[in-house]
This record gives structure tokens, C-alpha cells and sequence, in this order.
């Protein structure tokens, strides 16, 4: 009877997601199979940091200020300039906050410089000279594999530590960090910044530095014109600071908010500044501190500017939008339930997250089936089958998963009526 079930053809009543399964199709895409805490959008083309929510509140402390500025201050400059000057100040802060957006989703939707992880931890190397191992190491314990916490890689002539992460499984790269937030590893990790959601890294911190940079400069845009905007009610009405801010409490505000902000962004703008001239992460900063011993990574001041502004950005070494292969492009082509159906299918467990379903395996269908067939034959043997019992109600206990599998392939559970009658008249 297992045979004639794998030779016949599947039910017209099985579902949507079970026949895609059997079929063997669609394959499962990277960012569906993602092990880090990354968000993904648009199928897969923009990836984003777990708290990625903080993009509306980043987008609304830029966009708000500059729609009271254009609304309410440069109306009024409308009146003390020509008209193409008012117009061109009001459209130089839309433009010039529409630019910040595009460079605020540039550097928090890309792959900032993710590792991809391994799925095997590496072999040992050669551990001759054991002086990189550490008693902490599992790979120190007699009869674990060798593996050190560490080894050494020249970088431009000097010799620089790179770290086992035992999360991805791999050596990091010389400037290679692990974010516990994003939880990856990230080529040249620079910090993981709330403000965008996203790691700043080797491949979006170009578009973070002219990010806060842009910003910086929008403050003073709107701080300065605030201030012209001012000093023009002051000489019209002849009157001092206080009575022009009264007639114009929104130019007050801007200034004190624009005041604040700039410090702010322009603080971490000359922040990073310093970082690039000298060829030095945040991470780097704090941890390594390389003013006070030598660089390996500073190429000079001219040196490091064109490396962070001019150099060809590298290519993303993850495509999220691959079909994974591999161990899961196998597990669909086992489940297929047509008559070259092998009968040696792996149990594997897919995520329901994922949209995957659970594959159950050959041996698991030809237990179900010597069960339905053993509850077929009471009438025969008079016994109940083995690894079944009835309860107050007569029910049989099946696992959710059989009960499902049988529904679907049209297998009939449980007593036949003439043996449920028999059952309550023993009892």
C-alpha cells in the first residue's frame, strides 16, 4: 500500500504551501534563511538594523524643522528680498533636506560590510607553538579540536591580532568587528548607529560622514537665515531681540533647536573628521587608541581622505537574494512525492517564520500508514493498535502533524463506525 501512495498522483485537496514544498519549489531565498537580527525589505533588496523604527524618528527631526522654516520664516523673507531670492532660499533647504533623506536611507538600507558566516567552524591550523592558545579555549581541552582565539596577519609590514568569533565561525578580517546588536561580523565596524539602524561599516561610511555633515550644514542654513529673518523685524519695527521674537516665536525656535542640533551633529561631524584623517574607526578609537603607538592602517592625511571619498566602494559579499543551496536546496528535492521518490528523506524542521513547512520523513509516512492499517484490522484481531489508546470519548490520540498529513493525502484516522460501536459496547 506504501508503494501504491508514492506511485499515485498527489491529492487535488492538498494545500498551497504543502504542494510548494513537494514540488520542490519556490526555493527559499538568503534573506528568508537570514541567522542575524537584520530586517529586510523589498524582497530582499534593502536590509536595515533591527531597530530600524528609528528611521521615522531620525526622518521627522529633519523634515519638521526645515516645514516650519519654509512655512512660516520664509514667507516673510518673500517680503525683504526679491521674489527669485525668497524662492531660491526656500527651495535650497527642500532640496538640501531631500538630499539628507536620500544619504539617510543610503547608509542605513545597505549591506554596510557583513562577513558572510561560516557554516562549518574552520580547520585547525598548525598549532606547533602553542603560545596563541588560551586555557579558556575549548580548543585547548585534550581531545577538542585546536583551534586558537587568535592569529597574527601582517598588515603593511606589522603584525596585527585578528579574532575567532565563535558566532560566525570564522577569523575575523583585519578591522573586523562583530556587532551584538545586528549580530554580524562587519569589515572595518565603525560603531552600530541608533539614529540610522544600521552598523556603520566599510561599505556605508562614506554616505554616514556626508550624512551628519549635510545635516550639520542644513542647521546653519536655517540658523542663519532665522536670524536674518530676525534682525529684518528688528529694523523694521525699531524695536529689540525680544519684541522681534514675539512677532516671530518661530524663528526663536528654530534658532534654539537648529543651535542645539548643530552642536550636536557638529560635534560627531569634526569627530569623524579627525577619524578620517588619521585612518581610525570609532571602535579603533576607543579600544586601540593609536595615537599613541603606530598606525598600521594610516596611508597619510591625503592618503586616507581619498581611501574613505574616492576609492570604488567594494561589492556586498552577501546576494540576499539567492537561492540558498546546499543542505536546504537538498531538503526540497527529498521531499518530492513523486514515483522516484527516494526513500531515505532527512527529518528536517523548517521555521514557520520563514514560511517553511515541516518535512516529515519516509520511514515517518510508513509508521502512519502501519498505524492506520492496525486500527483497520480491530475487527480482525479484536486488539488495539500499538502506540494508540482511547479515551472517555473514543477518540483515538494522533499527533496533530499525522492527523494533518493523513487529511491531506486523504488517509482515513481513526475507528470505523462498526468498530467505535463495538469499543463503547465493551466498555
Amino acid at each position: 500500500m506504501q508503494d501504491t501512495m508514492y506511485a499515485s498522483a498527489l491529492p487535488l485537496h492538498l494545500s498551497d504551501s504543502n504542494r510548494r514544498i513537494i514540488d520542490g519549489g519556490p526555493s527559499l531565498r538568503v534573506y528568508q534563511t537570514w541567522k542575524g537580527s537584520n530586517r529586510f525589505c523589498c524582497g530582499g533588496r534593502l536590509i536595515f538594523g533591527p531597530d530600524a523604527r528609528s528611521l521615522f524618528l531620525t526622518v521627522f527631526l529633519i523634515v519638521t524643522p526645515v516645514i516650519l522654516f519654509c512655512t512660516f520664516v520664509s514667507q516673510r523673507l518673500f517680503h525683504e528680498f526679491d521674489d527669485h531670492i525668497g524662492n531660491l532660499i526656500m527651495a535650497i533647504s527642500a532640496i538640501f533636506t531631500l538630499y539628507i533623506v536620500i544619504l539617510l536611507f543610503l547608509t542605513s538600507g545597505r549591506d554596510p560590510g557583513i562577513v558572510p558566516r561560516n557554516l562549518h567552524p574552520p580547520e585547525p591550523e598548525d598549532e606547533a607553538d602553542g603560545s596563541n592558545l588560551s586555557a579558556d579555549w575549548p580548543g585547548s581541552r585534550i581531545g577538542a579540536p585546536s583551534l586558537p582565539p587568535t592569529k597574527d596577519v601582517t598588515v603593511r609590514g606589522m603584525v596585527v591580532k585578528v579574532k575567532y568569533c565563535q558566532t560566525c565561525m570564522l577569523y575575523r578580517p583585519p578591522r573586523c568587528s562583530h556587532c551584538s546588536i545586528c549580530n554580524n561580523c562587519v569589515e572595518r565596524f565603525d560603531h552600530h548607529c541608533p539614529w540610522v539602524g544600521q552598523c556603520i561599516g566599510k561599505r556605508n561610511y562614506r554616505f554616514f560622514f556626508m550624512f551628519i555633515s549635510s545635516t550639520t550644514m542644513l542647521c546653519l542654513y536655517v540658523f542663519a537665515f532665522c536670524w536674518v529673518n530676525i534682525s529684518k523685524i528688528m529694523d523694521e519695527y525699531q524695536c529689540d531681540l525680544w519684541r522681534a521674537l514675539v512677532k516671530s516665536p518661530m524663528s526663536g525656535i528654530l534658532i534654539l533647536y537648529t543651535f542645539i542640533a548643530a552642536w550636536f551633529v557638529g560635534g560627531l561631524t569634526g569627530f569623524h573628521l579627525y577619524l578620517i584623517i588619521t585612518n581610525q574607526t570609532t571602535y579603533e578609537n576607543f579600544r586601540y587608541r593609536y595615537d599613541s603607538k603606530m598606525n598600521p592602517y594610516n596611508r597619510g592625511c591625503a592618503g586616507n581622505l581619498w581611501e574613505i571619498f574616492f576609492s570604488k566602494i567594494p561589492p556586498s559579499k552577501n546576494n540576499f537574494r539567492a537561492k540558498v543551496k546546499g543542505e536546504t536546496s537538498s531538503v526540497y528535492n527529498s521531499v518530492s512525492m513523486g514515483p522516484t521518490m527516494s526513500q531515505e528523506m532527512p527529518k528536517t524542521s523548517f521555521d514557520l517564520e520563514m514560511g517553511k513547512r515541516q518535512a516529515v520523513a519516509a520511514e515517518d509516512l510508513e509508521d502512519i500508514q502501519s498505524q492506520i492499517d492496525s486500527v483497520g484490522g480491530l475487527e480482525r484481531c479484536g486488539t488495539e493498535p500499538p502506540h494508540a489508546k482511547w479515551d472517555q470519548k473514543n477518540n483515538w490520540e494522533i499527533t496533530p502533524d499525522m492527523r494533518m498529513l493523513a487529511d491531506e493525502f486523504g488517509m482515513q484516522y481513526g475507528p470505523s463506525p462498526t468498530e467505535r460501536e463495538r469499543i463503547h459496547g465493551d466498555q
